[in-house]
């Protein structure tokens, strides 16, 4: 889908309707507007983006700028789904006590992104209506914000005071706390239940348990540095990420990315799809009891790790991107996309077996609902999206890469059951065979990789990639050394981690671990 609006009306009607309160609006790139917004007229401004021009928060990103500027900012991007254009907002606030407008009764993204915001920064978002915190555990002094410019690591010391969780109170209700420490090697998460008999009526998350100051640790880098960092963002999406982030750097630094490279990024791109929806799907199978199907899976799943391992020296897929380019040819590409074809037809055996069992299907269908309405107010994404009729995708509502010269098909149910999500992993590994297909038989000539050029300082820019779990995205801001001053990271599990606690709504205990094996969200990717 291609940019179809005329930016330069945008960027006119904008100065017109916030006169003195929208400053510097201007193009930047071919579809983006960039403005300052008076801290005062934000809640008017996204209000109006929403209802006038269709666009929606996608991103929040606040900056300490006092080392040069003596403020703080905060990054606002709102996104046109349609048109495959984005409004690029900041706000400055003062130094002292900074305080912004809430944007979280008619946001939710905004409503996690001002916690966030608050617990790392120390910026208020006035008026919200859930100021707990979202990634300060209960032992933080009050006065640390660790990205901060002046940020000290404290000692640590646990008072053992609880998260303050809602509770459901009722007679014959019982809660069930689980983690966050659990069996196998999971990462943690505490999950509270509050059940009625054995159907669940509330449940409550609480993450952050990983927390690594991954957002701290990009900042004073030069951006070919930093490359690694992001490819262990969320082990299964190391080429979504380290994409997002070279991407995110590329438009900062007006990098051209050749053509074979941007050929052979979708190639990387979709066998990382590939290999964790096979995966998943045999898990989901796993679930029901139906371990025979598992164990198929793994076995596809290993062809793939090792396809990876012969391509790019890591069965992860790591080491294979660069900033510019690739770091990795594919040889012999049309042996690769043969290797795939195998692999995914051997997947339609064991899918067309598992979905014969009546009794895996009875387990799938009518599990873990997630309404249509609940998933668009949570502007969920990814798999979880399009199984409940929600019909976006990155590659085609933005493209990159060589996306928009290849042909794919969005599978979307409209159920937003663990089958709808199930099903839609399978179409999805299906299309992503053929994109392989399409890639290697069009794979251009050509270089690598690009010389990059320094970025003019004081420069933002952002990339928006569809990793196998939705859309991730990368928000950079570069230095006047060329070095990175903020980056600001978003998996889709971060979003898409509480809607699994209306999902699970009126299913039974037992039906859990189903429920989240099919949105399968990242705690790492969550607790950067």
């Amino acid at each position: 889908m291609n940019c179809v609006m005329n930016l330069d009306s945008v960027v006119a009607v904008i100065a017109q309707q916030f006169p003195n309160r929208a400053i510097d609006v201007r193009q930047v790139r071919d579809n983006e507007v960039h403005c300052e917004i008076a801290a005062d007229a934000l809640a008017a401004f996204a209000l109006y983006l929403r209802a006038e021009r269709g666009l929606e928060l996608w991103l929040m990103a606040a900056q300490d700028c006092r080392e040069f500027e003596a403020c703080f900012r905060v990054h606002y991007l709102f996104v046109h789904q349609a048109a495959n254009w984005f409004v690029h907002a900041t706000v400055r606030l003062a130094q002292e006590s900074p305080t912004v407008e809430s944007l979280a009764l008619f946001s939710y993204p905004a409503s996690r992104f001002e916690r966030e915001m608050f617990d790392l920064l120390g910026i208020v978002a006035a008026g919200h209506p859930d100021p707990r915190p979202l990634v300060r555990h209960g032992f933080w002094p009050a006065d640390y914000f660790p990205l901060r410019q002046d940020a000290r690591v404290p000692d640590f010391n646990d008072d053992g005071r609880p998260f303050p969780f809602g509770e459901v109170r009722g007679e014959g209700v019982y809660e069930i706390p689980v983690g966050p420490v659990h069996a196998g090697v999971i990462e943690p998460g505490h999950f509270r239940f509050s059940v009625l008999g054995e159907t669940i009526i509330d449940l409550k998350s609480r993450l952050y348990f990983t927390h690594k100051g991954t957002e701290k640790l990009f900042e004073g880098h030069e951006p070919k540095d930093r490359v690694e960092l992001a490819e262990r963002i969320s082990g299964d999406s190391s080429v979504a990420h380290a994409l997002a982030f070279c991407q995110a750097v590329e438009r900062a630094t007006v990098t051209p990315v050749p053509d074979r490279a941007k050929f052979i990024r979708v190639v990387l791109l979709e066998l990382e799809r590939i290999y964790n929806h096979i995966n998943d799907f045999g898990a989901i199978a796993n679930d029901t009891g139906f371990a025979v199907a598992h164990a198929h899976c793994l076995r596809l799943r290993e062809q793939l790790f090792r396809l990876n391992q012969e391509i790019a020296g890591s069965r992860l897929l790591r080491g294979s991107l660069c900033v510019g380019g690739v770091q990795v040819d594919l040889g012999n590409a049309a042996d690769i996309s043969r290797r795939v074809d195998a692999v995914v037809k051997d997947f339609d055996e064991v899918v067309e077996l598992t979905l014969a069992n009546t009794l895996v299907v009875d387990r799938l269908r009518g599990t873990g609902r997630l309404a249509r309405e609940i998933a668009s107010d949570h502007c969920v994404l990814g798999f979880v999206a399009r199984g409940s009729g929600i019909d976006i995708d990155a590659r085609r509502d933005h493209p990159f890469a060589a996306y928009d010269r290849l042909s794919f098909r969005v599978p979307v149910f409209e159920a937003g059951d663990v089958e709808a999500r199930t099903l839609a992993r399978v179409e999805e590994v299906r299309e992503s065979a053929g994109l392989v297909r399409q890639a290697a038989a069009q794979l251009p000539e050509g270089q690598l990789r690009s010389v990059v050029p320094d970025a003019p300082g004081d420069a933002a820019a952002f990339s928006v990639v569809e990793g196998w779990r939705g859309a991730v995205s990368h928000w950079i801001w570069m230095r006047k050394d060329q070095r990175l001053g903020r980056v600001k990271i978003v998996d889709p599990s971060f979003l898409n981690w509480h809607a699994l606690s209306y999902a699970v709504l009126d299913n039974i205990v037992p039906d859990f671990p189903l429920c989240n094996k099919s949105f399968n969200q990242s705690y790492s990717g969550n607790d950067l």
